[in-house]
């Protein structure tokens, strides 16, 4: 239990550490890969490069002190973080050194203003957020080994390799034995070796409903691990980790709505199978740039002799709704809604979406940057 005055130095210097939080956030990550090295196996090198994971670690970190006499009450928004660190096989031991180099690229940041004082109050306050983490992420652990029976990273076989437009690849995968079950909007982390030794790791969508036999993914041609099964053979082996992620469909039995852009379609493509498959109304928009490069066209059409109502828009070529979905349509939706794309076109659906908030759900590719103050998600 943090003390009061270690509440109160934590919360009056959210705002002037907040200030730097990305040059913070990139020295800690120079003083992370430097002493331990080992951990460029865990975190997305292509992310490093860009600053997006220094931006995401920065929103988490400084959204969650802001709420450090209330933690418990950020589950709901963390939960996708979870997922991701679970994914990942984060695990307990690496919170103490994530916490010490956080610490010492404060300092390294603001100087003689990082005061004995306010060092210790921010010390206290990451081990307690650490904690929440570690809690919440034994309990997604126990729930593999428990439900799934799959633990760490298995080898699975590709047993089918699809090839769609636009540098986009469908790859399904077997194994020795039962796949876990999984609910529709979940993803699997996929882990390769490049020549240098490094492992990287990335996420992807299952595309079709829960069956216990096989896993299928959408890769986009667009990083280290893409270029990899781009690249891969039926009868190739790969490394995955159980399914995962908070985005999945509520049990409602409501009619649900379903907004993707690009390659965001893929977890769409399971959550209208499997809401079909419940006998739920189904409504789906698909944004492209292209009409000649939109991807799942035969998947799509099979949710429409389902009975899935498919609007797909595109900005050239377009053979349906020309441009993107329009403001008045998303007004007017009153269903739950799920939205996976890219960022602008999710802030643009968050702006125009007037149900209630808890209607709208929605999936960020790569490192999340908050929206708001009040949803401090980052992965």
């Amino acid at each position: 239990m943090l003390s009061t005055s270690t509440i109160q130095i934590v919360q009056s210097t959210v705002p002037v550490l907040a200030s730097h939080g990305a040059a913070i956030t990139k020295v800690f990550y120079q003083r992370l890969f430097q002493a331990h090295p080992e951990l460029k196996h865990v975190f997305n090198q292509s992310n490093q490069r860009s600053d997006r994971q220094s931006q995401a670690l920065a929103t988490a970190v400084y959204a969650a002190a802001a709420h450090i006499d209330r933690l418990e009450t950020l589950k709901p928004v963390l939960l996708p973080v979870l997922h991701k660190h679970r994914s990942l096989q984060i695990k307990p031991e690496m919170y103490p050194i994530v916490g010490h180099e956080l610490l010492g690229a404060m300092q390294d940041v603001i100087g003689e203003a990082a005061t004995p004082d306010i060092l210790r109050a921010w010390g206290e306050a990451y081990s307690e957020i650490a904690n929440l983490f570690i809690t919440l992420e034994a309990e997604l652990y126990a729930q593999d080994e428990q439900a799934k029976g799959f633990s760490g990273y298995q080898t699975v076989e590709i047993s089918d390799v699809e090839e769609q437009v636009d540098g986009i690849r469908v790859l399904t995968f077997r194994k020795d034995g039962p796949l876990p079950a999984y609910r529709a909007g979940q993803y699997i982390t996929v882990r390769i070796q490049d020549k240098d030794g490094l492992w990287h790791n990335r996420q992807y969508s299952l595309t079709t409903a829960s069956n216990t036999e096989t896993y299928t993914i959408g890769v986009k041609r667009e990083g280290i691990v893409s270029d990899y099964l781009h690249a891969a053979q039926v009868g190739d082996t790969v490394l995955i980790s159980a399914p995962a992620g908070a985005f999945t469909l509520d049990a409602s039995g409501e009619p649900v709505v379903l907004i993707a852009g690009g390659i965001g379609i893929t977890p769409m493509l399971a959550m209208a199978d499997e809401a079909l498959a419940a006998g739920r109304q189904v409504t789906l928009h698909h944004a492209v740039q292209d009409e000649r490069n939109r991807p799942f066209n035969e998947q799509l059409a099979l949710l429409e002799e389902r009975g899935a109502r498919v609007i797909r828009y595109a900005e050239h070529q377009a053979t349906d709704q020309a441009g993107r979905l329009p403001k008045d349509v998303i007004a007017s939706i009153t269903d739950p809604t799920y939205v996976c794309g890219p960022e602008a076109m999710i802030q643009y659906v968050i702006e125009h979406f007037t149900a209630s908030p808890d209607k709208l759900h929605y999936e960020i590719f790569g490192p999340t940057l908050a929206f708001s103050a009040e949803t401090p998600v980052a992965q």
